[in-house]
């Protein structure tokens, strides 16, 4: 089991331990492939870790961008926030139905607005559920609190910084999407959107990174798995992947290994393969 780290990942034992804390603030980010044919928000209201809030990924994004939720404005997320009864001093631990998946994506979301105590719920809602632990349908008591909110403009990057990035080989790129998706073999789950990867990118599925029951990989078979892909870990890095959703695992998993200069194109492949004029590559990293 990965050690605890409330600003990373936490085990469901910490999670028991610390429901009653009264600063403790959990969400449930659920979020799933239109594939799946899942409704996350019915489930969380059927079903939930009591206390926990849920996040709409969709929702708390950028109404202004036709590109999938898009980082919202630090307004909104402020806004929404406070709606939800979450601000500062509150420890966060956000949790998903699919064990990581989602979940990385709210942790990267509030990082990047400058809360930095929040962390991943290891494995998840299947773990918890799998463990016979308390569960409710519910809504939480929700009492306004306030949010200080410091957007770090490092920590996202745009199509013109990956398009410098991807010509000129640094920072490095890396790619979360499966090896078919990356190589061009298998056709994207968006209707229309051209195949292949970035140039100069790297390939690190993010289930290369977890365990088979969806909790994450010790520190030493994370960076293993990166150095395997040929990664230099002493290099700064722009996470991608299809959506900006699994490209935030990757960023959980850096961070769990110490290296602290990555970041994540928040368009990742939905806005770069729809471009025509954006250059692509196909085949093997």
């Amino acid at each position: 089991m990965a050690s605890d780290d409330p600003k990373t990942l936490v085990s469901t034992e910490w999670l028991a331990a610390h429901m009653r804390d009264p600063d403790l603030r959990i969400i449930d980010a659920s979020w799933y492939m239109a594939a799946e044919g899942r409704d996350a928000r019915g489930e969380y209201e059927a079903e939930h870790i009591p206390g926990a809030r849920f996040f709409d990924i969709d929702e708390i994004s950028d109404a202004r961008s036709k590109l999938d939720h898009m980082a919202p404005s630090t307004e909104k997320f402020m806004s929404r926030m406070r709606a939800m009864g979450i601000g500062d001093g509150h420890q966060v631990v956000v949790y998903d139905g699919s064990g990581i998946f989602s979940a990385p994506r709210v942790w990267w979301l509030f990082r990047l607005m400058g809360q930095m105590d929040v962390a991943v719920l290891d494995g998840g809602l299947n773990k918890w559920l799998a463990e016979g632990r308390e569960t409710e349908d519910m809504p939480p008591v929700i009492r306004d609190r306030h949010m200080m909110v410091r957007f770090q403009n490092q920590m996202v990057k745009d199509a013109t910084q990956v398009a410098a990035a991807a010509k000129l080989g640094a920072p490095q790129i890396v790619d979360a999407r499966s090896p078919a998706r990356f190589a061009g073999t298998e056709p994207e789950p968006r209707e229309g959107m051209r195949v292949g990867h970035i140039p100069n990118s790297r390939n690190v599925f993010y289930k290369t990174l977890l365990n088979s029951d969806n909790t994450m990989k010790d520190p030493a078979e994370l960076k293993a798995a990166f150095e395997a892909a040929g990664v230099d870990l002493d290099k700064p890095v722009i996470n991608t992947c299809g959506s900006g959703i699994t490209a935030c695992i990757l960023a959980l998993a850096m961070e769990r290994i110490g290296k602290t200069d990555h970041s994540v194109y928040d368009g990742s492949w939905n806005e770069w393969g729809s471009v025509p004029t954006m250059p692509i590559e196909t085949g093997e990293a």
